[in-house]
């Protein structure tokens, strides 16, 4: 399935996408904003990802998409979410290639996906986190129509060190309402 905003394209990951994921996601500052992707990345891991995507795709568990450009069709990321076990609420992750960073398309592709979990998958609850260290990612979520719910201190670890995490959500109703000035 495919998911058209206004400058984007989001579509399935494809193995072909792999020497873009390796060189975009390989990115020392795009893998130290993430708590998955590892650095350095290495030949063979996009490809292992990308498979290991499919699987968690076939089983019910993942929905993921490559983030490309609508008008040439050139990779900029990915964003997924990963559904809970009851497959009523689910977590949000995403990268935008260095490259790409302040054009405003994370918010777009964020948005997309939001509005795609809430209309054609039903679900009750998007959540996602970033790092503290990384408040870009937060301005994304808050852009995308996502509340600030909490702080988990010292929560994972990245490269050895312990990160702490801002949490976000968002349920059908606030992401409807988030241009509404009146208060609950």
């Amino acid at each position: 399935m495919n998911i058209r905003t206004k400058r984007l394209l989001l579509r399935p990951l494809k193995l072909s996408d792999a020497p873009d994921i390796q060189r975009l996601a390989g990115d020392r500052d795009v893998a130290s904003t993430t708590r998955n992707i590892e650095h350095p990345y290495e030949d063979g891991m996009a490809e292992n990802w990308i498979k290991s995507c499919q699987e968690k795709i076939d089983a019910g568990d993942l929905v993921n998409f490559a983030v490309a450009h609508q008008a040439d069709g050139s990779f900029l990321g990915v964003i997924g979410l990963h559904l809970d076990e009851d497959k009523r609420s689910g977590e949000l992750g995403y990268w935008i290639g260095k490259p790409f960073w302040n054009q405003g398309y994370a918010t777009e592709a964020v948005e997309a996906v939001i509005k795609h979990s809430f209309n054609k998958l039903e679900l009750d609850r998007v959540y996602a986190a970033h790092f503290t260290r990384n408040p870009s990612s937060g301005r994304v979520m808050q852009k995308a129509g996502m509340l600030h719910e909490g702080f988990l201190k010292g929560h994972t670890e990245k490269c050895g060190k312990l990160e702490d995490l801002e949490l976000y959500g968002v349920t059908p109703e606030q992401f409807e309402n988030r241009g509404s000035t009146s208060s609950p």
